[in-house]
């Protein structure tokens, strides 16, 4: 794709003049231990081209910058399997064959990367790459955060398109939050487990404290005055759980439902239930637009995937196909397999089991 076009539809799914980019990342862990990580992508504008990428050990790659391919080259320590938008060097989230998982969640207004210089282009690094550079080059937390002050993260419309922030995971639970801010990488230990976008991702944590009334269950019966006051149905101690899809509303809401999520007994469950959970996210197409104006596309979550970081397993479906699929990179030899992208949808349509009646 030449940079100009990219450079335009990167710019339309990043401005703010646009339906927005609407994430929502939970983590859950199975009572075997098994940790799991999922997230939803949403984008109301059209149909984005995603697909899922293989990369073998050893790929060569070249970090594009605004001005072209001609930034950070890197070549893969670790194979790796990945889901993307809009081009297959743009991995949105995925996870490498050692169980490090990362994905990126847009962060509108808030990050501040370094101002781009084009003398600096053996270190820069876009956004959009940063996704495959930790899965290829890096197999913990902490490596990625040594390795992240030798390279210069920058947007590549710097005057349009959105800035982002990062979900890193690892195998045995430990997951970290990566904002920059002024140019400054801030890594936060995410005890709570959910990720979504702007703002800053402990300005969240703070907001947790504004719905401290809120309990799984069903509220007490009360008297107001001489007046008898019954619940009229379960889940009674969660009103005042916030209902929109703004980031700081589908935070709260997440954090929640996972809190309150009983533990499956192993990762296949887990995983069957972070799908139950994030379901509760799906954007309907229409809500983000003037009525009338909504693009003719099945809903603005356009794919979920989950991942099973212990064994390296990843599942997803998509709003043309809610059937799970499911790829274990433990099959795939990285040291032979070839780079390479196939659409999430071969056919986009969703299928039906038809019952035969006898």
């Amino acid at each position: 794709m030449k940079l100009s076009n990219l450079l335009v539809s990167l710019s339309a799914i990043g401005s703010g003049t646009l339906p927005t980019v609407a994430c929502t990342g939970i983590s859950l862990t199975a009572k075997d231990g098994s940790y799991i990580q999922a997230r939803t992508i949403e984008w109301a504008g059209s149909a984005l081209n995603s697909e899922y990428v293989i990369i073998p050990r050893e790929k060569e790659f070249i970090s594009y910058t605004p001005h072209g391919q001609n930034g950070l080259e890197f070549k893969a320590k670790y194979g790796a399997i990945g889901l993307s938008v809009e081009q297959k060097e743009f991995i949105v989230d995925g996870i490498n064959e050692v169980g490090l998982s990362a994905g990126l969640f847009y962060f509108p207004r808030y990050g501040e990367y370094v101002e781009y210089d084009e003398s600096k282009n053996a270190e820069t690094l876009a956004d959009l790459q940063v996704v495959p550079w930790i899965l290829t080059q890096f197999s913990s937390i902490d490596e990625v955060k040594a390795a992240i002050k030798q390279v210069r993260i920058v947007s590549l419309d710097p005057e349009i398109a959105s800035t982002v922030h990062w979900r890193i995971g690892e195998p045995n639970g430990r997951q970290v939050v990566l904002e920059i801010v002024d140019g400054i990488p801030c890594f936060y230990e995410n005890e709570v487990g959910v990720l979504t976008n702007s703002p800053g991702f402990m300005w969240h944590i703070a907001n947790l404290n504004n719905y401290i009334n809120l309990f799984p269950g069903n509220a007490p019966e009360q008297k107001l005055g001489n007046v008898e006051l019954h619940y009229f149905g379960g889940s009674s101690g969660m009103l005042g759980l916030p209902g929109d899809f703004t980031p700081p509303s589908r935070f709260i809401r997440a954090a929640f439902f996972r809190a309150t999520a009983p533990k499956q007994h192993t990762a296949f469950d887990t995983v069957i239930q972070s799908f139950h959970l994030l379901n509760n996210f799906d954007v309907p197409i229409g809500v983000e637009h003037a009525r009338g104006e909504a693009p003719d596309i099945p809903s603005a979550t356009q794919w979920t995937i989950s991942i099973d970081l212990t064994h390296r397993t990843i599942y997803y479906k998509t709003a043309y196909n809610n059937h799970i699929r499911s790829i274990e990179l433990g099959s795939v030899d990285f040291s032979k397999v070839a780079y390479q992208s196939h659409p999430l949808d071969k056919v986009k349509q969703q299928p039906i089991e038809r019952i035969a009646i006898q």
